[in-house]
């Protein structure tokens, strides 16, 4: 009994630093696309969900093409956004995606969309291809 008691305290002790590094690499991807983040928009075409990424408990960004991204936050009212595993957008408005009325669905959670950034997705890239080639 002790022995499985101490395999799971370990265990535990085991996954905090990988919440801390997961949440130091969210703050740094969160710097990164909001450094691209453009002014406050209402709503966003969206067809189909392409790709996303968690960047904090609130914030996650969504690709609805290859080169077409926006920084959406959620309300504070969402819980564990940061370990969702996939993510669902609730769409009101026929191919639209608006704040305040659609909501980021995970683990029967709706969290409800705050504001919407389009981000300057292009020269972020071009500022990292850059980047690299200065080097």
């Amino acid at each position: 009994m002790r022995h499985v008691l101490a395999i799971a305290i370990a265990a535990l002790c085991a996954t905090l630093p990988a919440h801390a590094d997961t949440a130091a690499y969210m703050a740094q991807q969160l710097a990164r696309y909001q450094k691209y983040a453009q002014a406050p928009v209402e709503r966003f075409p969206m067809v189909s969900l392409w790709q996303w990424q968690v960047v904090g408990k609130e914030k996650v960004v969504v690709w609805t093409g290859i080169e077409t991204a926006y920084l959406v936050t959620v309300e504070k009212s969402c819980v564990n956004l940061d370990w969702a595993r996939g993510i669902g957008i609730t769409q009101n408005t026929s191919m639209h995606v608006d704040a305040k009325f659609d909501s980021i669905v995970f683990d029967h959670q709706n969290c409800r969309i705050a504001q919407i950034q389009p981000l300057d997705y292009k020269a972020l890239r071009r500022d990292e291809k850059a980047a690299k080639a200065g080097e």
